[in-house]
């Protein structure tokens, strides 16, 4: 009996373990609004989200500037590798910071509260930020850019489907899951009748729920891209994601790895050579036996 349920809790780690890893990953990632801000920042330098914003402005300044066919091909290129040079900036940067810190209450409340419909990105402080700039550099046209609050959509929050539910429950555990995981890990090994092979399996369980994690991110990235129109914003969306989840993906590695070190440690604490006993033998046996 002991032997069937320790069995069961370790078929159970397989599950548990992504489920920590994402569970605190909602809580510290998605969460915490200074954390998310640091993580998006760099995606300031990516080339899918630059050109994601160069095309919705340059777009923006073309609706509102009537420059004929002949001459509307060569006015956009030169909008938007203006617009492209401005966002080597710092105050681009600065500005990029200004938009995803508003888009965390808006990715927050559609990813845990089931509200709204898409989670996007405000390009309003970086138009107002690209206008000044142009236009005190005499880039014509450029005091015609109007500043709206035009959108990239990160990801469509009516798609979500079940990852919402799931990020819901999650955020609700905190870090349960990780304890669980523990507790456990612990009980496995404590009811098991061999210990040894309770401890590879743990090890084992552990590396296939972090396969299970790397599965359900690529999964979920899959899903949610694809309700995407196919422009820009699927690229610039595809980053985002990417670098939100990077810091799962890195939890599933430490995951695998301490599987297979628990696994591997285990295993070799039983392939490694005992001491042989040697019996002790008192002197005056010694003495006795030699005037045998």
């Amino acid at each position: 009996m002991r032997t069937y349920l320790s069995t069961a809790l370790i078929v159970l780690l397989t599950v548990l373990a992504p489920l920590s890893a994402v569970a605190a990953w909602v809580d510290l990632e998605i969460g915490d609004t200074d954390r998310f801000v640091s993580t998006m920042a760099p995606l300031a330098s990516d080339p899918d989200v630059q050109n994601a914003v160069a095309d919705r402005i340059t777009d923006e300044v073309l609706t509102e500037v009537d420059v004929g066919p002949l001459l509307q091909n060569g006015v956009r290129g030169l909008l938007h590798d203006a617009v492209l040079s401005f966002e080597t900036t710092n105050a681009f940067k600065n500005a990029w910071k200004t938009a995803t810190r508003a888009a965390h209450a808006t990715a927050e409340h559609a990813l845990t509260s089931g509200g709204g419909n898409a989670v996007t990105i405000d390009l309003a402080p970086i138009t107002a930020r690209v206008k000044k700039q142009l236009t005190d550099d005499s880039v014509p046209y450029a005091n015609r850019i109007p500043v709206r609050h035009t959108q990239i959509i990160v990801l469509e929050a009516n798609g979500l489907g079940i990852w919402r539910d799931v990020t819901q429950g999650l955020r609700a555990a905190g870090i349960w899951p990780a304890v669980g995981t523990l507790a456990l890990t612990c009980a496995a090994a404590l009811l098991a009748v061999r210990r040894r092979r309770a401890l590879i399996g743990a090890g084992i369980a552990y590396a296939a729920g972090a396969a299970l994690l790397f599965l359900v991110v690529a999964v979920a990235r899959g899903s949610i891209l694809q309700d995407l129109p196919d422009n820009g914003d699927r690229s610039a969306a595809a980053a985002i994601f990417d670098a939100l989840t990077a810091s799962l993906r890195t939890a599933g590695w430490c995951v695998l790895g301490g599987g297979v070190a628990l696994a591997l440690g285990a295993w070799l604490s039983g392939r490694l050579p005992r001491a042989r006993h040697t019996p002790h033998i008192a002197p005056s046996a010694l003495r006795s036996s030699s005037h045998v």
